[in-house]
């Protein structure tokens, strides 16, 4: 199978994530008895420079969020390996693990039940250097104070409480949280996807400033395709457990290759009523994750399946520089 995401010049990988699999048992019954698996991710490989923010897109449920919380080894993985600066952390324990939280953070998706409401902004933002030990006494302070300058918040605001921010303030709160220990991987799960659609864009923006002036690497998932076109460099798309199709972001939605892809793009809407293009609505529900079709996953609801596609799984391969499909016909 081709590599996801090799080619990124001269930076250097932070993240290198290799056949990656996650599944969860179904137990079912008074005796909790085996009755299945849900195939949330299945088999899954990218890198992530330095600097570099990879988009992860798809349907709900797919299997978007999986991927970010089993990277950051917030639910353990089934198979396949994740690497942090070359360091294999797939299998170290919670102690071997400990170091290597400080470079991987994540942004959760809702900005107020992710915000502990008993806790002043100041404290939430300080808590993970006094977890991890990086800064003690007035440092603490000094350095809450100037994230909280970073992500466009006042020093005043620090003994202030979750419910006095408004949304993007708070997200803003666990922006500075997840800067605090100067991470080299920052995974966003669905960041914006909370907020009016005029604080998603001074939120996106302001994400895209501090990784020009730090270098972070991004994994950002989400269901937003213009949200993705906008901060992302190469993007995934992901279908029941599986990535369909990677490539840079501007032949993403310009030649798109993928059946799923297309649909996808199809879907967006466009902000002219003067523009008329072809709409093609895809058929069918999402499979369920516990029993995925044979072969394709994505052929109960493709217009161009054939009969390999129902029988033959198609491996993510180069069909042109840089783009990377899961198709026979491609």
């Amino acid at each position: 199978m081709a590599e996801a995401g090799a080619s990124n010049g001269s930076r250097p990988t932070v993240l290198e994530v290799r056949d990656l699999k996650k599944h969860f048992p179904v137990r079912k019954g008074l005796l909790q008895r085996a009755g299945g698996t849900v195939f949330a991710v299945d088999g899954i490989s990218f890198t992530i420079a330095q600097g570099e923010t990879l988009g992860l897109v798809g349907e709900s449920g797919c299997g978007k969020s999986t991927v970010g919380r089993t990277i950051l080894r917030l639910i353990e993985p089934t198979g396949g390996s994740i690497r942090i600066d070359g360091r294999d952390i797939t299998h170290l324990s919670k102690t071997e693990l400990r170091p290597y939280r400080r470079q991987m953070q994540i942004i959760f998706q809702d900005p107020f039940s992710s915000l502990d409401p008993r806790m002043s902004a100041g404290d939430i933002v300080a808590e993970p250097m006094r977890v991890h030990r990086t800064a003690a006494g007035g440092e603490v302070k000094k350095k809450v104070a100037a994230l909280f300058d970073r992500v466009g918040l006042r020093k005043a605001q620090m003994d202030s409480y979750p419910h006095q921010f408004s949304g993007g303030q708070r997200q803003r709160i666990g922006i500075a949280r997840a800067l605090a220990l100067n991470p080299k991987l920052i995974v966003g799960d669905e960041p914006v996807s909370a907020l009016d659609v005029s604080i998603q864009a001074q939120v996106l923006n302001l994400m895209m400033d501090l990784q020009r002036e730090l270098g972070l690497a991004y994994l950002f998932i989400s269901h937003n395709l213009a949200v993705v076109e906008h901060i992302s460099h190469r993007i995934a798309v992901m279908y029941l457990g599986r990535i369909v199709e990677y490539t840079d972001k501007r032949t993403l939605f310009t030649k798109a290759l993928h059946p799923y892809t297309e649909s996808l793009l199809l879907a967006v809407p466009v902000p002219d009523p003067r523009v008329k293009r072809q709409k093609r609505v895809l058929q069918g529900d999402v499979p369920s994750p516990i029993s995925p079709p044979s072969g394709c996953h994505f052929h109960t609801r493709c217009p161009y399946a054939v009969e390999r596609c129902r029988v033959e799984t198609p491996l993510l391969r180069e069909v042109k520089p840089g783009q990377l499909v899961a198709c026979h016909l491609r």
